[in-house]
């Protein structure tokens, strides 16, 4: 029955152990520990196994059968055998369950952070407290933002546009991949030479420009000037443009 719970419960975690589940005020507490035989220190990376002492840490868990989870998870500190080493003890991280100084288990971090993809902080947040997870939309920013970038390929067309922040008090210029529809980067401002300096800094040199400024104010080499779509195309060095 330990063995079924393990893998309900931890299919995608190795080296714990569920010593029991109990069901308390809508709240599921499991508690485990871990079963590994030792552990890296992080400052150094040398292995050790002399246990320092224990205690428990409670991170919060994805919720299931719509109860909220309260893991109890007993971890040990361990003595770092390096004499040179900085860190005299350190506490055992379970790989893919916790991490340092957090609340939540990396699988709820995770599900937050793909809510926030997708909704954005306010409605992240709102999303996130009926599945009890209650959080706020800048917690919820936050992990979004902690999201390392993706590694996606050049654009070939670039859509430009504008921006405005502080109830349009302030206006940048926001660059977008015309054939994926994501956003690539923002400029602080929309002068045109800002756009030019964005280009020029790119790793292919540009064919040339694809398309037409449609709207723009006080010329393309004067003060304010704003391009409200220009279509950027790279190629081959020395290609022709399109």
């Amino acid at each position: 029955m330990v063995l079924r719970l393990e893998e309900l419960l931890f299919p995608s975690t190795a080296d714990v152990s569920v010593l029991a589940v109990g069901v308390k005020n809508e709240t599921v507490r499991i508690e485990a520990r871990s079963t590994a035989s030792g552990s890296a220190c992080p400052g150094c990376g040398s292995w050790s196994t002399r246990i320092h002492s224990s205690y428990l840490r409670f991170p919060a868990d994805v919720p299931t059968a719509g109860l909220r989870v309260l893991l109890c998870l007993r971890v040990r500190r361990f003595v770092c055998r390096v004499a040179s080493c900085g860190r005299r003890t350190f506490v055992e991280q379970v790989p893919g369950l916790t991490r340092r100084y957090s609340r939540w288990t990396e699988r709820l971090r995770s599900t937050l952070a793909a809510v926030g993809l997708a909704l954005a902080g306010r409605a992240g947040a709102r999303m996130a407290s009926v599945f009890g997870v209650p959080v706020s939309r800048s917690t919820v920013l936050r992990l979004v933002e902690a999201l390392p970038e993706p590694d996606l390929p050049a654009p070939r067309v670039v859509g430009v546009d504008e921006y405005a922040t502080r109830k349009g008090r302030h206006y940048g210029t926001v660059l977008v991949d015309v054939e994926t529809r994501r956003p690539v980067d923002l400029l602080p401002d929309r002068e045109a030479s800002s756009l030019t300096a964005w280009l020029a800094e790119r790793p292919a040199e540009p064919d040339g420009l694809a398309g037409r400024a449609a709207r723009h104010r006080g010329g393309l080499s004067g003060p304010g000037a704003v391009l409200r779509r220009v279509r950027h195309r790279w190629g081959a060095p020395g290609g022709a443009g399109r």
